[in-house]
């Protein structure tokens, strides 16, 4: 893997500052109380350079989640083409989970500030639900080119809607202790797919299995 040049990496810093600094003013401030110009001022830099990384509030607020996404987009791509569609999701957002896991504790502290703001910001939580809707498609679309067939078929919808909804309980439905415990979030996650698992019966995503 190539390592970053000089340049990539301060973009790279000048970008987790300003996430940093927008996620410490949002949760001391409030989302909507907060400005451009404070998150900019904050990381002594412009507001025409926070511009040149995120377009938005929204953006900065949600670019960790959107970089995870990214992350399992790119996974799934690499997954061998013969492996079942859900089984091929699960290994994806399983390698998304293990890099957070051994990310420094920098990047563990900055994820779940970036969740405890979402959470607490109705104008984020709908804008985070918008953004994993539009993802969905992105993964009915990938699952569709993995197996060769077109928009109107109904195994990718069904196989993507299948593995959210199980994410979600891996995810989401946590007790209140596991929120600021990424291991306790994975082992959630890595319950849950695996009751899913032992539920489906085997070569269910696989077109053309009978019913």
């Amino acid at each position: 893997m190539r390592r970053p040049g000089l340049r990539e990496r301060k973009k790279q810093k000048t970008r987790l500052a300003l996430i940093d600094a927008a996620l410490s003013l949002f949760l001391e401030q409030g989302y909507e109380a907060t400005t451009v110009d404070q998150i900019a001022a904050a990381v002594d830099v412009s507001p025409r350079t926070f511009f040149r990384y995120f377009a938005t509030k929204e953006d900065v607020a949600l670019s960790l989640a959107a970089d995870g996404q990214e992350a399992m987009l790119a996974e799934l791509a690499t997954r061998p083409a013969d492996e079942a569609p859900f089984t091929a999701l699960s290994h994806a957002v399983r390698a998304m989970v293990t890099m957070l896991q051994e990310g420094d504790l920098d990047d563990t502290a900055r994820f779940l500030r970036a969740r405890e703001v979402i959470d607490a910001t109705p104008a984020l939580f709908a804008g985070s639900v918008r953004r994993l809707m539009e993802n969905e498609r992105r993964l009915i679309a990938e699952i569709s080119r993995r197996q060769g067939t077109g928009p109107g078929d109904l195994l990718p919808h069904f196989v993507v809607a299948l593995f959210t909804a199980v994410a979600r309980v891996g995810f989401e439905l946590c007790e209140p202790a596991d929120l600021d415990d990424v291991n306790a979030l994975a082992a959630r996650l890595e319950s849950t797919l695996a009751l899913a698992e032992r539920s489906l019966r085997p070569g269910w995503d696989r077109p053309g299995h009978p019913v």
